[in-house]
């Protein structure tokens, strides 16, 4: 029963992500290509967000845009290990569940990242 529960929580997940249209994603709305990778994206949709890397898999999350910050929350539907990995090593976005980023540079076309002396350069796609 859980297991189901989880499959149609999921699917609802994406179909709210699908209703929302952009919402509170502004600037962020649409999908991102990190610079250097062709294997690697960020989406931006309503609140929800969504890591995914084409050699390792996807995974949701829910943000939010205050000012030059950006806080992401990572949801592992089916608690998988793989999850978090995707995020913390694939991504170098750490800890899975309390992301918090700031906002060096946001146009139509580039999103620069940053927390402490890290960088992320993304490209919109």
């Amino acid at each position: 029963m859980a297991r189901y529960f989880k499959t149609i929580l999921s699917f609802a997940l994406l179909l709210f992500a699908s209703c929302q249209e952009g919402g509170e994603a502004g600037d962020l709305l649409g999908q991102w290509r990190l610079a250097d990778s062709d294997t690697k994206y960020v989406s931006f949709s309503g609140s929800l967000t969504l890591f995914r890397s084409i050699t390792e898999g996807e995974v949701y999350g829910k943000f939010q845009h205050e000012g030059d910050s950006l806080f992401i929350q990572c949801l592992s539907i089916h608690g998988y290990p793989r999850d978090t990995a995707i995020v913390e090593n694939s991504f170098g976005f750490q800890p899975f569940g309390d992301i918090r980023l700031k906002i060096e540079t946001l146009s139509n076309d580039k999103i620069v990242l940053s927390k402490g002396q890290k960088q992320w350069r993304f490209r919109k796609y």
